[in-house]
């Protein structure tokens, strides 16, 4: 059986995210995604709250477990015999910085692997830091984040609902 580890902030979860894992979980058996608390970061909803987003937004597939986590993701994939750690890529940007994050966790851990999943280009060119800032000025984030993270972000920003899909 072979345990993936998808990692990542999900501040907030995008559909990206969502590609990866759906297909992280047609690859490996089981899969836990790892929402990681970055302290060199000030995110807009708590770990708890990524955790619930998640949580909705997965409700479908079997095999997926939400953890949050907070140290090095190592740690995490020693503790619960992780196999493989899946990674989404969408841009030459992301390449640089998580292959030199995965050759720092192949260092510490080498049992585990990294595999990097392209991004579908349909949800290439979003990123949690973009659709913060179209939702923070009101404009419709629906097509980009699953319909929770929508009204969750609706909310946040005091809007109300999201607009209908």
């Amino acid at each position: 059986m072979t345990l993936a580890l998808c990692p990542g902030s999900f501040d907030p979860p995008t559909n990206g995210h969502v590609d990866v894992v759906e297909r992280a979980v047609r690859r490996f058996d089981r899969v836990i995604v790892a929402v990681v608390r970055n302290p060199g970061k000030e995110p807009l909803f708590d770990a708890e709250e990524r955790v619930k987003l998640l949580q909705e937004a997965l409700a479908g597939l079997a095999g997926v477990e939400i953890v949050a986590h907070e140290g090095l993701l190592v740690d995490l994939a020693r503790e619960r015999g992780v196999d493989v750690i899946v990674k989404g890529l969408r841009a030459g940007s992301d390449v640089e910085y998580e292959l030199q994050m995965a050759q720092m966790n192949a260092r510490l851990l080498p049992e585990v692997d990294t595999f990097f999943v392209a991004t579908n280009p349909r949800w290439g060119f979003i990123s949690s830091s973009s659709v913060k800032e179209v939702a923070r000025y009101g404009a419709d984030v629906s097509g980009l984040v699953p319909p929770a993270v929508a009204e969750a972000l609706a909310r946040r920003f005091g809007q109300g609902r999201a607009p209908d899909r």
